[in-house]
């Protein structure tokens, strides 16, 4: 026999526990369901885990350059893979208990942990159990794609998840995949101490970048002693003894690159084809994404779908923000949307890239008059105070409204910058009015206003 609830939830993600404590405060009896890990991707394998890697890769980085900065030490510094690690999963555990207390305290909400299928239009399977509710809301997530390489699958391979599991320094690191994942690990074990190569099949590392911000980051690795391949159409993967090499099946000749670990960091894919959508009538589109309209409803009456499932962002931010607008429309009359939000998100190398609204590029093909500026970091005194001179920053303007169109500031705390403009953006104020606030100095986003002074047509 089917049991009642008014709201189902499938899948503990970024914006689950949220949206079930609104839902609890709405006294609206729910059940929450988790097969895996509470918290999903951000907490256990990707945000949280992953940002204190590469903040203990820092910390190696300035012990590395300590004479840089005056500082002598005794001996060489020395990374302590397992203690790295340990403190890794300590954060991780915090936030994980965390949440699981915040949906302890849930007075309407049921935590049940097990596979969910949905089995018609307002039912769903778990354990045995037959659940029935008028809402349901899908928050199912995505994982590590796996791409049909010649050879891959005949080598042992990590990805993001079991990354997290490394407690160890690899003697060579291959990191197939030059985009935003690998370049994170891929910088952050090379400054654990390991030979690194990154193959990317396009001609440029994160190809949806400006080439000048691509050039840039391929500088930064290079500097740091990181081999990149670019333009690897045809990669195959073999074992080469006790090795393994990536290489190109369309040409002879020596590999591009030979490694004792090879991480594949080559995109997600949704974790949607053992959820039975068809049961319930849910549109997938050609990658498994579920279809959703501007308030996150998927083409099911009572279903939603939010985070990375539904294709709409691929990050822990803009899975809040589909919660946020659920919410907004369901319980507050707010017609809150999709479309309202502005592009952003970072790239958490060192220094890091914060990226808002369009790159220059999609700005020259938008149709509109457009005014561009752009300064090196080396010009910013913070930056010079800080020894950390690289990058720079750029922005683009309408020319006919003044309002700002897009920003790149990859340079020394360039995903904390970066708000200052995307703030802007969402208030719809013009240029100008960032351009005359007055900035503490020294800092980084002083130099904003100087930047937004040095305006030439694009």
């Amino acid at each position: 026999m089917a049991e009642r609830f008014s709201a189902i939830v499938i899948g503990t993600g970024q914006a689950a526990p949220a949206l079930c404590a609104r839902l609890d405060k709405e006294g609206l009896k729910t059940a929450l369901i988790e097969r895996k890990l509470l918290g999903g991707t951000c907490v256990n394998v990707g945000c949280i885990p992953t940002k204190t890697l590469v903040a203990s890769a820092r910390a190696a980085r300035i012990a590395q350059r300590a004479a840089d900065y005056g500082v002598k030490l005794d001996a060489p510094p020395r990374v302590d893979m397992q203690a790295v690690k340990a403190r890794k999963d300590a954060v991780v555990r915090q936030s994980s208990d965390g949440l699981a207390k915040w949906i302890g305290r849930m007075k309407n909400v049921e935590l049940i942990r097990g596979h969910a299928r949905l089995a018609g239009p307002h039912s769903v399977t778990v354990n045995g159990r037959t659940l029935e509710a008028e809402r349901i809301f899908l928050n199912v997530g995505a994982r590590a794609f796996s791409p049909p390489i010649p050879g891959l699958k005949d080598v042992p391979t990590l990805d993001n998840s079991s990354m997290m599991e490394v407690d160890f320094i690899p003697q060579h690191l291959v990191v197939i995949g030059g985009s935003y994942i690998g370049l994170e690990f891929a910088q952050a074990y090379r400054r654990f101490g390991a030979a690194v190569t990154v193959v990317e099949k396009a001609p440029r590392l994160i190809a949806r970048e400006d080439e000048d911000v691509s050039e840039e980051i391929r500088a930064i690795l290079g500097r740091e002693g990181i081999d990149v391949r670019t333009g690897a159409e045809c990669m195959e993967v073999k074992k080469k003894g006790e090795r393994i090499a990536v290489g190109l099946s369309c040409k002879d000749g020596p590999p591009l690159a030979e490694g004792t670990h090879v991480l594949v960091a080559l995109g997600r894919r949704p974790n949607t084809d053992d959820l039975d959508v068809e049961k319930a009538g849910i549109e997938l589109d050609d990658r498994g994404f579920i279809k959703v309209d501007d308030q996150c409803r998927t083409s099911a009456e009572g279903i939603w779908a939010l985070g990375d499932c539904n294709g709409r962002g691929a990050f822990t931010h803009t899975s809040y923000n589909d919660y946020e607008i659920v919410a907004a429309n369901l319980f507050d009359n707010d017609p809150r949307r999709i479309s309202d939000r502005i592009p952003t998100y970072a790239l958490f190398i060192d220094p890091p890239l914060g990226r808002a609204g369009m790159t220059e590029a999609e700005a020259r093909k938008s149709g509109k008059r457009v005014l561009a500026g752009k300064m090196e970091m080396k010009h910013v005194g913070r930056a010079r105070e800080a020894g950390e001179t690289q990058g720079f920053m750029k922005v683009a303007v309408d020319a006919d409204s003044k309002r700002l169109l897009g920003a790149a500031i990859l340079g020394l705390n360039g995903d904390e910058v970066v708000h200052s403009l995307l703030d802007v953006m969402y208030a719809g104020k013009p240029y100008t009015t960032i351009q005359r606030a007055m900035h503490i100095h020294p800092t980084v986003s002083e130099l904003i206003p100087t930047l937004l002074g040095s305006l030439k047509p694009l």
